[in-house]
């Protein structure tokens, strides 16, 4: 650009070089000039700044999330310990179970096996033994030769009453009667127990003589008894036999209170209840 020095007057046409308002010759106005200096690249010797600019530097990244390593790789033996210590806690568990549940379950089953005895007479030298299951055998006419007092008086025959008769007659009926519960013999005990009968189950419930023979099981866990303190009531044709009974079951013995009750009828004693409750 091209200024006159006389009116300030600017010129950008290059090949003008007079003013055309005063005839002025023009000169170069070096302020509003832009020019471009080009200076030469110095030796690396020349300053210590140099380093700096002619370092090739790469171009700026930013920080990427931190990855961890893959552990694909897994240790297997803490899953084996794991599992090892679960198996000693289970067995270590069943073991305390059965050593509280299993002496539970056995005195429960021993219990019910004696609760099952309705019937616990005196065990003498003519009573028929435990594991007899002929209930049709010389017993049988034994038991109707003793009921039977005089022989040829027949069904119609009245009761007896002379005490230790009675005694001897119901203790002999006692036997027959625990050895038909034991084998289950529900021939014997129809035989036994008057078409009245009426006792109490073991859990507390009456039945009567339907319900008695169609319940009764064999058990034979009974290895003998004996009964003490024996006291009968006798008035005319009834009969009530009340005493103490020792059981000895598996090596154990137990012992119950008793009270029988018999009817005469049709020459022969007859069942009309019982109840045994521990002593």
């Amino acid at each position: 650009m091209k200024r006159c020095p006389t009116c300030q007057r600017t010129y950008t046409d290059q090949n003008l070089s007079y003013c055309i308002e005063d005839g002025t010759p023009l000169v170069i106005d070096t302020a509003d000039d832009d020019t471009t200096v080009v200076s030469h690249k110095q030796s690396p010797a020349a300053s210590p700044a140099s380093d700096s600019e002619d370092w090739n530097a790469v171009a700026y990244r930013p920080p990427t999330a931190y990855v961890p390593p893959s552990t694909s790789k897994r240790r297997v033996w803490p899953w084996v310990l794991g599992l090892l210590s679960l198996l000693v806690l289970v067995v270590v568990g069943l073991g305390i179970a059965a050593a509280i549940f299993v002496p539970s379950m056995m005195r429960r089953s021993i219990n019910r096996n004696e609760n099952s005895v309705v019937i616990v007479p005196e065990r003498n030298n003519n009573a028929p033994p435990i594991g007899n299951t002929n209930s049709n055998s010389d017993n049988a006419n034994v038991s109707t030769a003793n009921t039977n007092t005089g022989g040829a008086n027949g069904n119609n025959a009245s009761a007896p009453s002379d005490k230790e008769q009675v005694l001897a007659q119901l203790t002999d009926l006692e036997n027959e009667w625990t050895v038909a519960n034991i084998n289950a013999d529900k021939k014997k005990l129809d035989v036994i127990l008057a078409d009245d009968y009426v006792g109490p189950t073991p859990d507390g419930q009456m039945q009567g003589k339907r319900e008695y023979i169609r319940d009764i099981k064999r058990n034979t866990s009974i290895q003998s008894w004996k009964f003490d303190d024996l006291k009968l009531t006798l008035r005319g044709d009834r009969a009530t036999l009340a005493g103490k009974v020792r059981l000895t079951i598996q090596d154990r013995d137990v012992v119950y209170e008793f009270v029988d009750k018999f009817v005469w009828r049709d020459g022969r004693w007859q069942a009309t209840g019982s109840v045994v409750t521990p002593a």
